[in-house]
């Protein structure tokens, strides 16, 4: 069974940790810190936004497959996972900033909308609600 939706988030989610981690890569040339990070500083924090997203992506990309597994995704189910990948670009640039910043807020709530409303609605496709 081909699962386009999926397939497609999981190729963009690849892409986008690729280059959180070029990211990373040349913080640590331009700071020149093979090891480690720096203390907080903005290696650390380019650092955190790929964990960051390597932490919460696994998730949506889970329920994703899960709810079209289902058959009950659709085209709604394509734009919340577009909408998440723009969130997580947004929070990786965000997090650039030494303090708080728009895009890492902005970024920061679509994630946790995103988690939220996809296990929402695994929960109402389980109990035969949706």
């Amino acid at each position: 069974m081909l699962l386009p939706v999926t397939l497609s988030a999981a190729a963009a989610a690849a892409i986008i940790n690729i280059w959180l981690g070029i990211r990373v890569g040349q913080m640590r040339g331009k700071l020149k810190v093979i090891h480690g990070d720096d203390a907080g500083g903005p290696l650390t924090r380019r650092m955190r936004a790929q964990l960051n997203f390597v932490e919460n992506t696994p998730f949506v990309l889970i329920l994703v497959a899960a709810i079209e597994l289902s058959g009950k995704g659709g085209q709604w189910l394509a734009y919340v996972a577009g909408l998440y990948m723009l969130g997580r670009i947004a929070h990786g640039i965000g997090m650039d900033g030494e303090g708080p910043t728009k895009p890492r807020m902005i970024g920061t709530l679509i994630t946790m909308l995103t988690l939220l409303g996809l296990a929402i609605v695994a929960v109402l496709v389980l109990t035969g609600v949706m």
